[in-house]
C-alpha cells in the first residue's frame, strides 16, 4: 500500500479572528530576485479552520494542509506558537 505525502505545513500570523470557526492566516516567505539578486518579501492569506475558535489577532500558529472544509478552506490550525498581547490580557504601563 502506497503512503501517503507529507502535508505542507507553513507558520504565520492571524490578521483576522471575525468569523466563527475560521481565521485569515497571513504567511510571508522571502524569494531570490532572479535578475537583481536581491530579496523580495512575498505574502499569502489561507482561510484556516479553528474548531475551537482559540485564536485571536496577532497569535503566530503553525497551520497544516488538510481536505477541503469548504469552498476557501483547506487548512487547519495545528499549533499557536506565541500568543499575542492583547489575547493574553497583560497590559504595558
Amino acid at each position: 500500500m502506497e503512503s501517503r505525502g507529507r502535508r505542507k505545513v507553513r507558520r504565520g500570523i492571524v490578521v483576522s479572528d471575525k468569523m466563527q470557526k475560521t481565521v485569515t492566516v497571513k504567511v510571508e516567505r522571502q524569494i531570490l530576485h532572479p535578475m537583481y539578486k536581491k530579496f523580495i518579501k512575498r505574502s499569502n492569506t489561507f482561510f484556516v479552520h479553528d474548531e475551537e475558535n482559540t485564536a485571536r489577532v496577532g497569535d503566530f500558529v503553525q497551520i497544516v494542509e488538510t481536505r477541503p472544509l469548504s469552498k476557501n478552506k483547506r487548512w487547519r490550525i495545528e499549533s499557536i506558537i506565541t500568543r499575542s498581547v492583547e489575547s493574553t490580557g497583560e497590559e504595558t504601563v
